[in-house]
């Protein structure tokens, strides 16, 4: 685990603070995580982008009447930094008591916070409850592998050992498990999500997939890394000629996590599934 991490208000008592404070976001460089993965900022294999989504964004208008709505953040794969969630979350919740004139003065506030924050221009939507649930709820794309039956009674490490292809036969498929499960590098506390894997390449074997993606269940790092590990095993075993894996996560505090990596420039569907 990163120093920087251990520093952060994650897994501490922390004061819920209601006005205005963005000295709250703490950032965490990814540097160290992509080192420890065999990347840096000048070799990342992929394109990508981390959507957070807010369900709890709220202010106060002149007149003093609450608005609530919710919150849709884009943060670039390749940022210098991620933003520590329980800092995000303490954030957005000391905007709760603070006066904005609507929805754009918030917005190009959220954008400069977060943008300095994350090193790099974030991407803001405030939308409304109205627009959110006019898009429904999505269902991953592809064949849904988690029937298959597999073995497997070892969870503390991701197994890339595990995963399994036919060389020589290539497919182009979409595939989809609700089976993912890491805990927080911090304090323990499981992470749950949906992984998606989109590839043409040499056919992977759906079952050593499963059974490779149950092996995160007891392992302990961030979202982002997770996503990015699976995308780099893959792509060390298939030699693809694309590939993108995401993860929807099931969300904590009010916010959810979404980490999108690709070999190609994607235009993500950021609607919710229905653990979201």
């Amino acid at each position: 685990m990163h120093p920087a991490a251990e520093d952060s208000p994650l897994g501490k008592s922390s004061e819920y603070i209601a006005t205005y404070t963005p000295s709250l976001l703490f950032p965490i460089p990814r540097a160290p995580k992509w080192a420890e993965l065999g990347m840096s900022a000048e070799t990342l294999p992929y394109r990508g982008v981390d959507f957070w989504n807010c369900f709890e964004l709220s202010w106060l208008l002149p007149s003093g009447k609450p608005v609530v709505a919710i919150g849709e953040f884009a943060i670039p794969a390749d940022s210098p930094n991620i933003i520590e969630s329980k800092s995000f979350k303490l954030y957005l919740n000391s905007l709760n008591q603070s006066v904005f004139a609507g929805a754009d003065e918030l917005l190009a506030v959220l954008e400069k916070d977060l943008s300095a924050a994350a090193g790099k221009a974030v991407g803001v939507r405030v939308r409304s409850l109205a627009e959110v649930a006019a898009e429904g709820v999505a269902t991953p794309p592809g064949t849904c592998i988690d029937e298959l039956d597999v073995s497997i009674d070892s969870y503390a490490q991701p197994r890339p050992e595990l995963l399994k292809c036919e060389a020589g036969r290539l497919v182009e498929e979409s595939l989809h498990s609700h089976l993912l499960k890491s805990n927080c590098p911090v304090t323990g506390q499981p992470d749950w999500g949906s992984v998606v894997v989109q590839y043409r390449g040499a056919a992977l074997d759906h079952a050593s997939l499963l059974a490779y993606l149950v092996s995160f269940r007891q392992h302990a790092d961030f979202h982002e890394q997770c996503v990015e590990r699976i995308f780099l095993d893959l792509r060390r075993l298939l030699e693809p000629e694309h590939l993108t894996v995401y993860a929807r996560y099931v969300r904590r505090g009010g916010l959810d996590i979404n980490p999108y990596r690709s070999t190609e420039a994607i235009h993500p569907d950021n609607r919710r599934l229905v653990r979201q």
